[in-house]
């Protein structure tokens, strides 16, 4: 018998014929002799419609109020689901996240999981009842409902799985695995069958959307074993696991995109210490996450040139922050554009392999596709283009590292 906690994203649970088909699904597994803990997700386009509804109320709204807004689609999808088991002789009991309870700090809209008391959980599993947690919702020390932030449900799920030491937490959804990239840009994209925590965490950082940054990271720090599956097929899935799990690693798992990127450039920034600090430090105070920066030498050699990119839907206000502190930065002219496109090359096997980085500007040239910043790590390499390229450069970086499926 295996504790396995099952997750199904919005579009698994879109509408009443989907609900009743993921409660056959949790049957299956409850059939199979297993313990089963659910996690669901608001219906597909609820929480975008809650959050309208909150913007057209109040654009500078109390965020404690909004998130006893966006949190009431699970709670409608928990009780579906609890009703949809019971109706198959399914013992099952709908759970929201202040009745378990799942503790949160106070960050309203972004919080984060401090606790999770699964004494009456474990109690209820070990009897047999499937329990039926909403998720993306928690409750904060001064018992104000909160939310985690967009794809929360995922960080919730594999949570729960942690704090109820679940054998495997599988994420349901509308894709069966984690891809080799997109395979709307490139068809002969392969499925992989593991994959590790830290080539995942990068893959989920750097644009691909099948699993929340967040969820990954509390996965490798608890150790959570995690399946992707789709909800609507019976293929075996993608696991994410530890590194010594996988017997062989290719030198790249993956190639990732990301259109929502921005650059920013000061042209003619005094090339003195503290400078970094006036520009950065002010875009840090505005919660502006910026993400790669290169700094080179300015034409006339005494000053220096300062180039970063911010998140797409942070453009604006980051131009503001900037513009509103040019005095104290002292730049000579701000040049700025959206139309940019992040690509990333992936892989464990990079640590142990050289000139992987050479192949992946080789292939670029050879395309006539011109790199604006670079910036690495132990396990990834990540280039901007210009965003009609995207396509071509993902098409051509999936080939040259043999990841094509035969």
């Amino acid at each position: 018998m295996a504790r396995i906690v099952m997750k199904f994203g919005g579009t698994s649970v879109a509408d009443v014929e989907k609900i009743k088909n993921v409660a056959r699904r949790v049957k299956a597994e409850v059939d199979a002799g297993n313990q089963v803990a659910v996690v669901v997700s608001a219906m597909s386009g609820k929480t975008n419609e809650l959050v309208g509804w909150a913007d057209e109320i109040s654009p500078m709204y109390d965020a404690r109020e909004y998130d006893v807004i966006v949190s009431s689609g699970e709670q409608v999808t928990v009780g579906l689901i609890a009703m949809a088991l019971q109706s198959m002789d399914v013992p099952a009991r709908s759970w929201l996240g202040w009745q378990i309870p799942i503790k949160t700090d106070g960050a309203h809209a972004k919080a984060r999981i401090k606790e999770i008391d699964t004494t009456e959980l474990d109690k209820r599993m070990n009897g047999g009842e499937v329990v039926c947690v909403a998720g993306f919702q928690g409750i904060a020390p001064d018992n104000r409902i909160t939310t985690l932030g967009r794809g929360g449900s995922d960080t919730s799920a594999v949570a729960l799985a942690a704090a109820l030491k679940a054998d495997r937490c599988d994420i349901y959804t509308d894709v069966d695995g984690v891809y080799t990239t997109d395979p709307r840009i490139v068809p002969k994209a392969r499925k992989i069958e593991k994959i590790t925590y830290e080539e995942m965490l990068e893959l989920a950082s750097l644009g691909a959307k099948v699993l929340q940054t967040r969820s990954v990271e509390m996965a490798m720090n608890h150790r959570v074993r995690v399946q992707v599956r789709s909800t609507f097929s019976d293929a075996e899935g993608t696991l994410v696991v530890d590194e010594d799990e996988i017997v062989e690693q290719e030198v790249v798992s993956g190639i990732a995109y990301s259109r929502d990127e921005a650059k920013i450039t000061l042209v003619k920034v005094a090339d003195k210490p503290g400078i970094a600090a006036s520009i950065f430090g002010p875009l840090a105070e505005a919660n502006i996450n910026v993400d790669m920066i290169v700094q080179n030498v300015s034409e006339d050699g005494k000053s220096t040139d300062m180039t970063f990119t911010v998140p797409r839907g942070e453009f604006k206000r980051a131009l503001s922050v900037i513009e509103g502190n040019s005095a104290k930065i002292g730049y000579k002219e701000l040049l700025s554009t959206s139309d940019v496109t992040k690509v990333s090359i992936i892989g464990v096997g990079m640590r142990s392999h050289v000139g992987v980085a050479r192949k992946m500007f080789e292939t670029l040239a050879e395309k006539g596709i011109n790199i604006q910043v670079i910036s690495t790590s132990e396990i990834k390499v990540s280039v901007l283009i210009a965003e009609e390229y995207t396509e071509l450069a993902v098409r051509a970086l999936h080939t040259a590292y043999g990841l094509d499926a035969e």
